[in-house]
């Protein structure tokens, strides 16, 4: 914090005041709604009474996924049956009063409930209705039903994923749906931004395929320029080399990226091949890309002779680029993460806490803060949905 944060009124989280509804099942929506609660916002998440299929997703201790706690944390919870007609005029009392709706339903499935975009825009202009659908909202594939695996499957992602003589490769962890995840949070705030200067809401619509080829780089350029589709190489890059995993003598592994020459020949001065620095092909990343195999060779035989302590503190030294690889258990250690308190203890009234990554990124003035774990099952709905005297007495 510098001296003129310090100085500066206490703001409150930035996104204090806002009202989000998360409708949205599993991954790639929640996420979104997660980011924005974060940061202030009231996330409402809205269940069906059977509950997200989340929350029996990966390991479940007492009942509760880890997946559901961290996915979900700093909401509310409330449950409504959409397809119900009473609980529909219910979530349309609740989006009426909100700033930001996140659904990834099957298109056509909210204006089948009579919830689609005309009459929610009718009963809140300012409401910002944001998609997230594996194809979006129109096209050929729009009532598909897909995952994040669909995107990174059409997206390119494994077909250039893997070893060059292997399969293509599925990432093992949700990537697509946390790249989406940011997109739609970030088109919500967009369109937030945009009603702060026109006066009205707007539709979202984010397709998780779209979101993954937009991230993967140049790749439809390259192939419209040169006919050129990326080849599965592994660990390694087309665009430059020395770049890759390697095994130390003690058996642990470190990855090294040398993106521009005067790194790459700091490493290669390093391991003792200063000639490689000498040959033509070393000038730009595409020429070492293309000779990765000597490159490889020299870095590799040099690292497997040495630990990975001295691996490490020798390209600190030089100021080239290297890291271990971590296991899941090497994470909390590390002092550059213990330093920045990326992990912290979350009170859960069921488990005790729960140690989760903290808020993805630092602002200065209006912090973001993690305030409770992903509640339990409609534990919100009386607060948030109070039901009306004549239905409490069964008129």
């Amino acid at each position: 914090m510098d001296e003129q944060d310090r100085a500066a009124p206490e703001a409150g989280p930035a996104l204090a005041g806002l009202t989000v509804i998360d409708a949205s099942t599993l991954l790639a929506g929640p996420f979104a709604a997660r980011l924005l609660a974060d940061y202030g916002a009231e996330v409402i998440k809205v269940e069906h009474p059977s509950g997200d299929p989340l929350r029996r997703f990966g390991q479940v201790r007492e009942g509760r996924s880890m997946w559901w706690k961290v996915f979900n944390r700093n909401k509310k919870s409330v449950t409504l049956d959409l397809s119900d007609s009473a609980d529909a005029e219910r979530f349309r009392e609740l989006a009426g009063t909100a700033d930001v709706l996140i659904e990834n339903f099957r298109p056509g499935t909210l204006e089948r409930w009579g919830l689609g975009p005309d009459v929610l825009a009718e009963l809140n202009p300012g409401l910002i209705l944001t998609r997230v659908t594996a194809f979006g909202q129109d096209g050929p594939y729009h009532r598909r039903p897909g995952f994040g695996t669909l995107a990174e499957a059409m997206s390119g992602l494994a077909a250039m994923s893997g070893e060059p003589e292997g399969a293509p490769l599925l990432p093992s962890f949700p990537l697509g749906d946390a790249i989406a995840g940011l997109h739609a949070a970030c088109a919500a705030l967009i369109a937030l931004r945009a009603r702060d200067r026109c006066g009205y809401g707007q539709t979202a619509d984010v397709a998780i395929t779209e979101t993954l080829i937009g991230s993967l780089g140049a790749q439809l350029s390259e192939y419209e320029q040169f006919g050129v589709k990326p080849a599965r190489l592994g660990n390694r890059s087309n665009n430059n080399a020395p770049r890759g995993v390697y095994r130390c003598v003690d058996d642990r592994w470190v990855a090294i990226s040398a993106p521009s020459r005067a790194v790459a020949e700091r490493v290669v001065r390093l391991v003792g091949r200063p000639e490689l620095a000498e040959q033509p092909w070393f000038a730009d990343g595409s020429g070492r890309a293309a000779h990765r195999e000597v490159l490889d060779e020299a870095l590799g035989d040099w690292i497997a002779a040495h630990e990975r302590p001295d691996v490490l503190a020798e390209f600190d030294r030089v100021e080239a680029a290297a890291a271990p690889i971590y296991e899941v258990d090497d994470i909390p250690a590390d002092p550059q993460f213990r330093a920045r308190s990326l992990l912290v203890s979350v009170p859960d009234a069921e488990l005790g806490t729960v140690t989760m990554p903290t808020v993805p990124f630092r602002l200065s003035r209006t912090p973001g803060s993690i305030r409770r774990t992903g509640p339990d099952l409609g534990a919100h709905t009386e607060e948030l949905l109070p039901r009306p005297l004549k239905e409490e007495a069964g008129i």
